[in-house]
């Protein structure tokens, strides 16, 4: 397993941030035994996101381009008819999906894409749209487009496009910087490497640190990061995410309003030609600090806090984040004021974990991103 460290300059902040969490205390019982593995259902094409429904039932993008719906018992139906066209670009495609806090009312969910443009089809951006799921699943109905990515680019990869509903009922958006134009992570006349938050309308909250300035995307909430595809809300009402380094300085960050992350000044990794991102340092006056960071990298995915009960007292309060790369579900612990420990989960099923998320039941469910993706429910033993 990668090492996973605390920034320099963070360690302060991280006690802080602690004292926050719901977190396991010392002395507690023995590391539980690992999860049992349950396959709901396989034959998803490259699933991207789950979305846990009140009935027991799931919704779940595909990357082509699909959403369904897998039933309580692990029934996959046809496509919801109703998406918006979608550009298939190799990282690109049907992405992340979250239901309203208010879903058993008013059957409102928000999906992101990679939206072609109507003049040059190889140019693309980072969608969001709302829409009302029909009752009885099969269509997507009052499509409305509330975001979109500017500038278009070329190109198929780094689309972001993990979405969180906080606690006051604003979206956050995290949109990558394209590779080929990662300096504009730099600049706020663009949405390139950065989170925006938006209202459930597509409309601008008032208090987002750039309304008002000059030359400035009113949307951003903050900017200089390079690929988020993970992003969650922590039991304290935080925004938590975790982007792609190059070669190593996966990073998690928790963005505040109108901060610098630093991306392509600063990093804890390397291109991936070896040489130095900028100027080869890792700290610069004005730009922030991970939380923390992996090197070498594990490529992390969806991630999601558990606040339930179902896995024991030592698991309530911890992270997990799933990795591609590496191939497994990381359970983090914090504890001890600093001190984080990592657990390897699903590591010998090898596969790429793409989501993760809790249930309404309290139980842990994940994607796994292949050909024949699985939807895996995880078993207290």
């Amino acid at each position: 397993m990668p090492p996973f460290r605390i920034a320099p300059g963070r360690v302060a902040g991280m006690v802080a941030l602690l004292a926050l969490l719901p977190l396991p205390r010392m002395g507690q019982a023995a590391e539980p035994p690992q999860p049992r593995a349950q396959v709901v259902t396989a034959g998803l094409e490259y699933p991207w996101a789950v979305a846990p429904l009140a009935d027991g039932s799931f919704l779940v993008t595909e990357r082509p381009g699909r959403l369904r719906r897998v039933s309580a018992i692990g029934e996959l139906s046809a496509p919801i008819e109703g998406l918006p066209r979608v550009a298939v670009r190799l990282q690109g495609g049907l992405l992340d999906l979250v239901t309203d806090t208010a879903f058993a009312r008013n059957r409102t969910l928000y999906f992101c894409y990679s939206q072609p443009s109507e003049e040059d089809d190889e140019a693309t951006s980072t969608a969001l749209a709302r829409a009302t799921l029909s009752k009885d699943y099969s269509r997507l109905e009052h499509v409305k487009v509330i975001f979109v990515q500017q500038p278009k680019v070329e190109g198929q990869l780094h689309f972001g496009c993990r979405i969180a509903e906080a606690r006051d009922g604003t979206l956050f958006l995290t949109l990558g910087e394209r590779v080929s134009r990662r300096e504009d992570a730099q600049r706020l006349e663009n949405h390139l490497g950065k989170v925006v938050r938006i209202r459930k309308d597509g409309s601008i909250p008032r208090n987002n640190p750039f309304v008002g300035k000059p030359g400035a995307r009113p949307e951003i909430w903050s900017y200089g990061h390079r690929n988020s595809q993970g992003a969650t809300i922590a039991p304290d009402g935080r925004f938590w995410m975790v982007e792609h380094g190059p070669t190593g300085g996966d990073e998690i960050n928790l963005p505040l309003a109108g901060r610098n992350y630093g991306w392509p000044v600063i990093s804890y990794g390397k291109n991936l030609d070896g040489s130095p991102v900028g100027e080869g340092r890792v700290a610069q006056p004005g730009m922030e600090q991970p939380l923390l960071y992996w090197a070498p990298s594990l490529a992390p995915s969806g991630m999601a806090f558990l606040t339930s009960d179902r896995y024991g007292p030592a698991w309530k309060g911890n992270l997990f984040v799933g990795s591609l790369r590496l191939r497994y579900l990381n359970r983090i612990e914090f504890k001890g004021g600093t001190t984080v420990v990592e657990h390897k989960l699903l590591a010998d099923r090898q596969e790429r974990i793409r989501d993760v998320r809790q249930g309404p039941d309290g139980l842990l469910y994940v994607l796994t991103d292949e050909e024949n993706g699985k939807l895996i429910r995880l078993l207290p033993r």
